[in-house]
């Protein structure tokens, strides 16, 4: 099965949930083609192919630069045809999911997101996917010519055996009309690891009882190279900005871990973290509802074991 994989940057790095797409599609194709828009290092092209594909396409084009969902639609439905491509991989994000959809229409092709582990093939085309804010999961059958799979992400680990792949210079045909909305600029936060993109994220709630208290939430957070984080009455009493409010309401995370401080662990917080791969709670209340949704938990006051968590860790890497 031949399979096409979008990769998303973030900056000029590969982002990590796109290597994990192209892992993904190397557990079940025989030849995966990887597209990629914009400016990477060799390394970044090879670290493609370790991840598990032959080929890697990239668009070198200055009009590709900003992420224009209109033009990569239109180039990935060209590179499909062109590969004879069977399936198309991306990474479930805010781009993929519009570019998923797009191509869906323009392809007639089939379309699941959240998608949680490889295709069963022995009885048509079936996928397992997250549904429900992950509280359920759902076995979907695709039957279109063209299925097209949004991989949640942390689905499968990023394969490290992976040969240097050939890597093509790609000029996509262009139509005028995909270039009507022009991005002029973009701004991103700096300095910080923005939560969607985070391996790990460490969050604090009310019981850190002030804003003057989040010094030990970012000592913690920064021996663990993770984001930030917040439940949704941290941001509403403005003890911390509105963009670091994870939950059903704010931003959903799927870090490799999350560690929950002073969070009772309400379940419209559990919608926006129940994806994580491991869960660790630290709370003085052992019957936080929190501690049911947790891989680990720290029965303890948080003033307590976080700088004692802290120094633990930064004295591990010494």
């Amino acid at each position: 099965m031949k399979v096409l994989v979008f990769l998303e940057l973030d900056e000029e790095n590969i982002r990590k949930s796109s290597l994990e797409a192209v892992s993904y599609a190397a557990n079940f194709a025989s030849q995966v083609t990887a597209l990629v828009f914009g400016s990477t290092s060799l390394e970044g092209l090879n670290s493609i192919g370790i991840a598990g594909a032959n080929k890697v396409l990239q668009v070198t084009n200055d009009r590709f630069k900003q992420p224009n969902i209109m033009a990569f639609s239109s180039a990935i439905a060209e590179v499909v045809a062109l590969e004879n491509a069977e399936t198309l991989v991306l990474a479930k994000s805010s781009t993929g999911d519009s570019v998923a959809a797009r191509v869906s229409i323009k392809l007639g092709a089939s379309l699941v997101s959240n998608v949680t582990e490889v295709p069963d093939v022995s009885e048509g085309f079936k996928v397992k996917r997250s549904i429900y804010t992950g509280k359920a999961f759902a076995i979907t059958e695709l039957s279109a010519s063209l299925k097209i799979l949004s991989i949640r992400k942390n689905t499968v680990p990023i394969k490290t055996d992976g040969a240097t792949p050939e890597i093509v210079i790609f000029t996509p045909q262009m139509d005028e009309a995909d270039f009507v909305v022009k991005v002029l600029s973009s701004e991103k936060i700096t300095g910080q690891i923005l939560l969607p993109e985070a391996d790990i994220v460490v969050s604090g709630g009310r019981g850190l009882k002030g804003p003057e208290n989040w010094g030990m939430i970012e000592d913690l957070a920064k021996a663990l190279s993770a984001a930030t984080g917040c439940s949704k009455p941290v941001s509403d009493m403005d003890w911390r900005p509105h963009h670091e409010h994870v939950g059903q309401t704010g931003i959903k995370v799927s870090p490799s871990l999350y560690v929950a401080v002073g969070i009772s662990g309400a379940i419209q917080h559990l919608a926006g973290v129940n994806s994580s791969k491991y869960i660790l709670v630290i709370n003085k209340d052992p019957e936080a509802p929190f501690f049911k949704a947790a891989d680990y938990g720290i029965v303890g006051d948080a003033f307590d074991v976080v700088p004692k968590l802290t120094a633990a860790i930064n004295a591990a890497k010494v």
